[in-house]
């Protein structure tokens, strides 16, 4: 079983290519650059230096969301495209879900954040003890809220993704030693992770067509916030 994992949700861009449960290759780049410019060319050359032949894909696997909304728009069509001329299913796996599968046999709960402006996070709750497990599903919420959640059961909690950064204390102030960190090498998206996933929901019958995907973005963009408030103006 062949996947291509694609994976453009936030700063990060990083393509994969994983055969029945071995990594081939992995390009990740966590820099300032638009990833219309870098997805495709990362692509091209992972399966250029692996000499890969496209036909023998089984599935592609793309970060749905939530997320960058240029970034999931950008994976999105990046995989409805490459799965229309490959003709292979699109495997959507939430970003998060891939996020905390980086974290296999962790005695915590594991628990992915990424800043999403105004005090909130795109968020989720897993445990991966043994089997991978989601205990809450892919939400925005605001951090504190997150925090008391987290909070009703005891124990520590591993916390990764850019939202580390930004509410680092905020955490460390309602938790105490019970808000730990995941190490920098393990603390951003990789599209190694949902090409792992990808191949999971492949075995399991969760897949899409090229014309049945879209991303989950869980919330309205930020220019759609700000006509439904003008909106509201008006009419109020």
């Amino acid at each position: 079983m062949k996947i291509l994992g694609i994976e453009s949700s936030s700063l990060v861009a990083s393509a994969a290519v994983w055969e029945d449960d071995n990594l081939i290759a992995e390009y990740t780049v966590n820099h300032k650059k638009t990833h219309s410019q870098t997805l495709l060319p990362m692509i091209d050359e992972i399966l250029r230096m692996t000499e890969q032949d496209k036909a023998s894909f089984d599935g592609i696997a793309v970060a749905e969301g939530p997320g960058s909304f240029t970034g999931l728009r950008i994976g999105s069509a990046t995989a409805k495209g490459l799965a229309f001329a490959w003709d292979v299913p699109i495997l959507a796996v939430p970003t998060v879900d891939a996020m905390a599968y980086q974290l296999p046999f962790c005695a915590h709960r594991i628990c992915p954040i990424m800043d999403a402006r105004r005090q909130q996070v795109y968020t989720g709750i897993y445990t991966f003890r043994q089997e991978f497990s989601v205990e809450m599903p892919a939400a925005a919420m605001g951090i504190k809220e997150l925090a008391e959640i987290l909070m009703k059961e005891p124990g520590p909690v591993v916390f990764l993704g850019d939202g580390v950064p930004v509410f680092r204390e905020t955490l460390q102030a309602m938790m105490g030693e019970n808000a730990l960190f995941a190490p920098a090498p393990a603390a951003r998206q990789r599209a190694a992770c949902v090409a792992a996933l990808g191949a999971v929901y492949l075995q399991q019958g969760k897949t899409q067509s090229a014309g049945e995907h879209a991303p989950n973005y869980l919330r309205v963009s930020q220019a759609e916030r700000v006509r439904a408030e003008k909106e509201r103006g008006v009419t109020g």
